[in-house]
């Protein structure tokens, strides 16, 4: 997310994101995803970021190689109401109603749930207020407009910061749990 508040262009563009990162926030993402058994996305995200990471994971040689096959063998639900199968390894689709959906998952016995969602199915999970726990990564940099995942808010979501940390690359991290109503 950039310190305006985007996680990406008008368009989705991303190439302001900060891609050099740093050995402390490998380590910060890392223990993040090691207490995740299930990682929700949207269809657009899901295009690109499911076999993306299936490369990763096939090369030894790359230097995210433990991520791609962390991100490759953890189960995978893809928010989707245009696909009619899925063809990716380890992943199912759903099309039915969100808040129904997310509530079954939640409900199952195993860890943590990690939403990589894109604009559209985050600011839907948030309103709906399915997130209990964020980690939002403000890259250092402004960008003016572009997509957010606070567009679809229908009233305010007050959260509680749980801790905030600075890594050596310039991302800080702003860790918020939702606070209940």
């Amino acid at each position: 997310m950039t310190v305006d508040g985007f996680i990406g262009g008008p368009n989705g563009e991303m190439d302001w994101n900060v891609r050099d990162w740093t050995d402390d926030i490998n380590q910060y993402v890392t223990a993040i995803v090691q207490s995740i058994d299930t990682i929700v996305l949207g269809r657009k995200l899901a295009e690109g970021f499911i076999p993306y990471w299936t490369n990763v994971a096939r090369d030894m040689d790359h230097p995210e190689n433990s991520a791609g096959r962390i991100f490759t063998n953890t189960r995978k639900v893809v928010f989707s109401k245009t696909l009619q199968r899925s063809e990716w390894e380890n992943t199912t689709l759903a099309d039915g109603d969100l808040v129904d959906e997310i509530t079954a998952l939640k409900a199952q016995p195993g860890k943590d749930i990690i939403a990589y969602g894109g604009a559209t199915l985050v600011s839907a999970l948030i309103n709906h207020a399915l997130i209990d726990e964020f980690h939002l990564f403000i890259n250092p940099v402004a960008i003016g407009s572009g997509l957010t995942i606070f567009q679809e808010l229908e009233r305010r979501k007050n959260l509680a910061l749980l801790h905030s940390i600075a890594f050596d690359c310039g991302i800080v991290v702003l860790h918020y749990a939702l606070q209940r109503e």
